[in-house]
């Protein structure tokens, strides 16, 4: 037990290394970067789909979900994002590979616990903008995560409470180089932010047999708003270009730039859904997130304000015979699931909407119900309006989710 403490510990550290870059949208550059999906793979490949909840898989976005866990689950997910960036004029494609999440799950009877690592936000972009003989390039890097630890409490066998507790951390960096065809020297200007703070979220889970063989499973969770501290610094530089296209910085000057407090919205997801235990599922969620009261870290941009974001998914899941032992691809979990999201981003008075189309199966491994989960994403964000740029991205995403028992009392010594 204690080598898979340290195993899982060591990963979770060195994954603070990996985590922070995972995107290469340029609309995260607003705010503090692109909002990540914060579920698991199984929740994912349902279009994102976070009401359902099982005895032998994690689901990190409603942390009552822990009270029914029957099995210590060790849960580890990645992906990789293929990214077509297109506006009227051009297009261009980029791709990244990122981790997504590491948590351990662990029941305790009537509690449950769960921890671990999870990116939030993701900024990673580079654009250019010529006018005459003046080329401005910009690019940013960077990213907040959360370390959490949920506790859910299983108030009766119909209904459960949870509570995460967050740590949120990161740094991100944006840049912005000048340079004028003719003229030696440019300039350049660096912003860069750590923010810190704490933030928590509240979910409750409700589960009753309408039938003999039908299942209604409801969830609510909602995370208050909560203040992080942005401490800024501004770095400015008369700077050389060099024959190899490198660049020298000249005359380096420290800016003085206030601290700020950054308002990270509330958030507030309904969902419900209705299926056969261990055979089928189909659910509906609605998530509402006060955007509306964001604001970029160190710096006003007049064409871009924050709309209140919502998005909606419907997704499921089937079966065919999760106990049939003689044929393997009739106990996997095959799934499905379609979203629609206002991001509540409004650039040159144009909303920025993604949608996706999500599917996945769940591939069983080894014994104690483990499994290994492939999921596949296809959709859309933004808009070629407004001189704006419109994504059409491609994402494969794959988890490991290992269960195991601790403390299986022996009957022979």
């Amino acid at each position: 037990m204690l080598k898979r403490f340290f195993i899982i510990t060591l990963l979770l550290f060195s994954s603070l290394v990996v985590a922070q870059e995972g995107t290469t949208s340029p609309y995260s550059f607003f705010g503090v970067g692109s909002l990540k999906f914060k579920g698991t793979v199984e929740n994912r490949a349902m279009g994102g789909l976070g009401v359902f909840a099982d005895s032998i898989h994690l689901n990190l976005q409603n942390p009552a979900s822990v009270a029914g866990l029957r099995l210590v689950n060790y849960s580890l997910a990645g992906s990789h994002r293929f990214n077509k960036l297109a506006t009227e004029q051009d297009s261009q494609n980029a791709t990244t590979t990122t981790l997504d999440y590491i948590a351990i799950g662990i029941p305790m009877g009537k509690f449950g616990a769960n921890f671990g690592l999870v990116p939030i936000t993701s900024t990673g972009y580079k654009l250019q903008n010529e006018v005459g003989g003046s080329l401005t390039q910009f690019e940013g890097s960077g990213g907040l995560n959360k370390a959490f630890f949920a506790l859910g409490y299983q108030i009766t066998p119909k209904l459960s409470i949870g509570v995460d507790a967050n740590y949120n951390f990161g740094n991100i960096e944006n840049i912005a180089t000048n340079t004028q065809e003719d003229v030696e020297l440019g300039s350049q200007e660096i912003n860069r932010s750590t923010l810190l703070g704490f933030s928590f979220n509240f979910g409750a889970i409700y589960r009753t047999m309408v039938s003999d063989n039908l299942e209604m499973i409801s969830s609510v969770t909602y995370t208050p708003e909560t203040d992080l501290t942005s401490e800024n610094e501004r770095v400015v530089a008369s700077i050389q270009q060099l024959p190899s296209g490198a660049i020298r910085p000249l005359d380096i000057r420290e800016i003085a730039v206030d601290d700020t407090d950054l308002t990270f919205p509330s958030q507030f997801t309904l969902g419900t859904g209705i299926g056969k235990p261990k055979k089928w599922f189909l659910g509906g969620e609605y998530t509402s997130q006060k955007t509306s009261n964001f604001t970029n870290r160190s710096f006003d941009l007049p064409n871009v304000t924050f709309e209140d974001a919502s998005k909606f998914s419907l997704g499921g899941f089937y079966i065919p015979n999760y106990n049939a032992f003689g044929n393997y691809f009739k106990r996997v979990v095959y799934r499905a699931g379609i979203r629609f999201e206002e991001t509540g981003i409004n650039i040159n008075n144009e909303s920025i909407n993604e949608f996706g189309i999500s599917f996945g199966m769940g591939l069983p491994i080894g014994g104690r119900f483990s499994n290994l989960n492939l999921g596949f994403e296809f959709g859309r964000r933004g808009t070629k309006n407004a001189g704006l740029v419109q994504e059409t991205f491609f994402n494969t995403f794959i988890s490991l989710s290992l269960n195991d028992k601790w403390f299986e009392k022996r009957y022979f010594d």
